[in-house]
């Protein structure tokens, strides 16, 4: 028997998927705060300031209790976790949890602009509910039918990633944990264009500054080509 608690997320995700559907006219009507971003003369990326983040971060995440908090995520991420490869929304599953906790607590406080994404993540109950659904992420295999580029310019997008990406994403897009770098692999081609050039635009507001230096000075065919090589790396340890 499902629980009031269990109940009532379903109601909500139901909810919020309508409005989302509807042109997301009840979605936007919930007005994320204002945080301090890359725009900010004091921005410093990754901030520790004692809030959710960092608690989040203390906290051992119970992967039972993260799934069931998951169903709120799956009606856009599906339960899979694959995301679309439209791009509309990004592939989650093998996500490092550091990585998931610092996205969702950005969001929350206004640091990440994501109209969208900012009523789900504020559905979340406290910090230990976002170490239990970025524990859970973790668990779900890497697909790899994800969305891919075109595949025109893969040596040029090769020999930019060796350049100014492996060395924080890995040979494999496998990220950083310890420094909060992402995973890569089985990411959507079109979803990473996206952001890559909100980036160097610098309307991602919760940019790794060290990044926008390196993207900002790609042409839009670098950007494609790097992005291309990019959707097609794979991280076989995580897709099992």
């Amino acid at each position: 028997m499902y629980s009031l608690e269990k109940i009532f997320r379903v109601a909500q995700m139901a909810a919020i998927i309508g409005a989302v559907g509807l042109m997301a006219t009840t979605v936007t009507a919930q007005v994320a705060p204002k945080g301090s971003g890359i725009e900010s003369d004091d921005y410093e990326w990754n901030k520790m300031e004692g809030g959710e983040k960092e608690l989040a971060l203390t906290l051992k995440g119970n992967i039972e209790n993260g799934e069931e908090a998951y169903e709120i995520c799956s009606g856009c991420h599906l339960p899979s976790g694959a995301g679309r490869p439209d791009g509309t929304f990004p592939q989650l599953a093998g996500q490092h949890p550091v990585v998931i906790i610092k996205q969702i607590a950005d969001i929350r406080a206004g640091r990440r602009d994501n109209v969208i994404m900012y009523p789900f993540a504020s559905s979340l109950i406290d910090q230990q509910e976002l170490a239990d659904v970025a524990a859970y992420i973790q668990t779900l295999p890497i697909p790899t039918d994800n969305g891919r580029g075109p595949g025109t310019n893969l040596e040029e997008g090769k020999k930019l990633y060796d350049r100014d990406c492996v060395k924080c994403h890995g040979d494999k897009g496998q990220g950083d944990a310890v420094k909060f770098y992402p995973v890569l692999a089985g990411q959507h081609y079109k979803y990473m264009l996206r952001q890559i050039i909100e980036i160097a635009e610098k309307k991602r507001r919760n940019a790794n500054p060290d990044m926008v230096k390196i993207v900002e000075k790609y042409t839009h065919e670098e950007q494609m080509a790097v992005v291309d090589y990019m959707s097609r790396l794979g991280w076989p340890e995580r897709s099992k």
